[in-house]
């Protein structure tokens, strides 16, 4: 078997001064903005007890043992990029969760190939027909990884086995912070979470956390299958604390009474949204690309037949939409356009496009494999954007926002958010964003100008978005992996036009995205 890793010796040498290598590492860490988040940045703290701090605390600490799990599913032994000497390229590993450009996949430090497609969830050699003949059913689900007998046949192992360490450490700060809480909901979960972590089934747990009202919140365990791009099967473990903004939440869920008889109503029925302000990220939620908001759980929601929940990252919203998404906009729209740009049409576009995912048209089983294998998740962010997009504009239209936004801020600032978002590569999300781009510009929804700028056209973006959110989700209805991929190659090239575009963000000094330095 190929080996991942390689002496903490040779990776010293590898970025050594005098490495050529050194230098493009520093114009790659560039391209990330670095932005405070943590208990000493939020005004949400005020009113926060001794005892709920505490709490927060516990919550960090277990966040933290879920990053190291990550380390695990994501590179491995993480002590060999330890061993490197302080600079760019350990603090670009560190954002990386390895050594490979999340971007790219490419590596960045010497001794290391391209991104293995199924990272640290199956052996490195395990070819396409081991997989097909290993008859184990437990190699579809989403919480054991496959690692190789000592005959060298292929077995399954938990991830409650495999992370046993780390789980025991997360459980006794989850127990601990159950003993120190006030609200008997929270209790609950967290000790449910404790159980469901060291047995590999959430059910209960999930149920739990849809239950609990709490102004503290830790969302943990293995979310998304977003780094399993070879089956798209296998869960990435990544934690969020957050503290929940309950005046603007309030708000939200006052406006969804708005939307009875509507084709949004569906949406904001299927979930219990919250806007809060993120104060640590950890693990795949750490890695690269930072969301700015989460929609869970899905599958255990949809079984117990209750709403799954959103979570909307209020701080992390503006700060990429004042260092990036902006700055963007005023430099590659049209004067016309780029007025339309504004925080509160990308605070309800994000809202939409979460409230989406529920309404997605197949769901996989928490034991079988999604029929869209390895595109199920850009298919469905994908489809959540433009599905998203097109029930905020619809809703923003006919004033039910209650704000002072307009259709056409909203065509504007989702235009300028794909753009923003396809320069993400290889992640999930930028794979959509950039899907979703070309659809849009081959429908005629905007175009570029000899003057390098993007003129839209309101009328026929709103149209384009509107039949991209039905063909989608009729590709998710025929579970067809044959036109998923015909979708996917036709509209996943990065053309001249984007090519450009990303050339003027580089020389203008506009990030690609943000790193957090965590304040507590």
């Amino acid at each position: 078997m190929k080996k991942y890793l390689i002496s903490a010796l040779a990776l010293g040498l590898a970025v050594s001064c005098g490495n050529p290598a050194k230098e493009p590492v520093q114009s790659l860490l560039s391209e990330y903005a670095t932005v405070e988040i943590g208990k000493e940045n939020t005004p949400l703290l005020q009113g926060i007890s001794d005892n709920g701090r505490e709490v927060l605390n516990l919550y960090r600490f277990a966040a933290i043992e879920a990053g190291n799990i990550y380390w695990q599913q994501a590179f491995g032994d993480k002590t060999a990029l330890d061993a490197l000497e302080d600079g760019p390229v350990k603090q670009y590993a560190y954002i990386n969760y390895g050594p490979w450009d999340r971007l790219t996949g490419k590596s960045f430090i010497e001794g290391y190939g391209v991104r293995p497609a199924g990272l640290r969830f199956y052996p490195e050699d395990m070819t396409a027909e081991e997989f097909e003949t290993f008859s184990d059913p437990l190699k579809n689900s989403p919480y054991t990884l496959i690692r190789r007998a000592e005959d060298g046949s292929l077995k399954c192992v938990w991830y409650h086995e495999a992370y046993k360490e780390s789980i025991d450490k997360i459980g006794n700060y989850l127990r601990a912070a159950a003993d120190i809480t006030i609200v008997p909901g929270v209790k609950e979960y967290l000790l449910a979470k404790a159980a469901a972590l060291a047995g590999d089934d959430y059910l209960e747990s999930d149920g739990k956390w849809l239950e609990m009202d709490s102004k503290m919140d830790l969302v943990l365990g293995p979310g998304e299958a977003k780094d399993d791009f070879l089956y798209g099967i296998k869960r990435s473990y990544e934690a969020y604390v957050v503290l929940k903004d309950v005046e603007r939440s309030d708000a939200v869920k006052a406006f969804s009474e708005t939307l009875a008889g509507t084709e949004a109503a569906e949406s904001f029925a299927l979930n219990d949204i919250s806007v809060c302000d993120a104060l640590y990220y950890a693990g795949a939620a750490d890695a690269g690309i930072k969301d700015i908001a989460i929609n869970l759980p899905q599958e255990s929601a949809a079984a117990a037949g209750k709403s799954a929940r959103t979570l909307l990252m209020q701080n992390v919203i503006m700060a990429k939409f004042n260092t990036i998404l902006k700055p963007l906009a005023t430099l590659l729209l049209s004067d016309e356009d780029k007025v339309h740009v504004s925080d509160e049409a990308f605070f309800w576009i994000t809202a939409f496009r979460e409230l989406s995912h529920p309404l997605s048209a197949v769901r996989s089983s928490e034991g079988g494999a999604e029929p869209l294998g390895n595109l199920a998740a850009v298919i469905e962010d994908a489809r959540a954007d433009a599905m998203g997009a097109d029930l905020a504009i619809n809703s923003i239209g006919n004033y039910r926002t209650r704000t002072v936004v307009t259709p056409e801020d909203a065509v504007a600032t989702f235009v300028a958010n794909l753009v923003r978002s396809s320069r993400f590569g290889d992640e999930v999300t930028g794979r959509a964003a950039l899907l979703c781009y070309n659809y849009l510009l081959a429908e005629g929804g905007f175009a570029l100008h000899p003057d390098s700028r993007y003129y839209i056209d309101y009328e026929a973006a709103k149209s384009a978005i509107s039949a991209l959110s039905v063909k989608l989700t009729k590709i998710q209805s025929a579970g067809s992996y044959a036109e998923a991929e015909a979708f996917v190659n036709e509209y996943s090239a990065v053309g001249s036009d984007l090519q450009d575009a990303y050339m003027y963000l580089r020389t203008d000094h506009i990030p690609v995205d943000i790193a957090f330095k965590f304040v507590w």
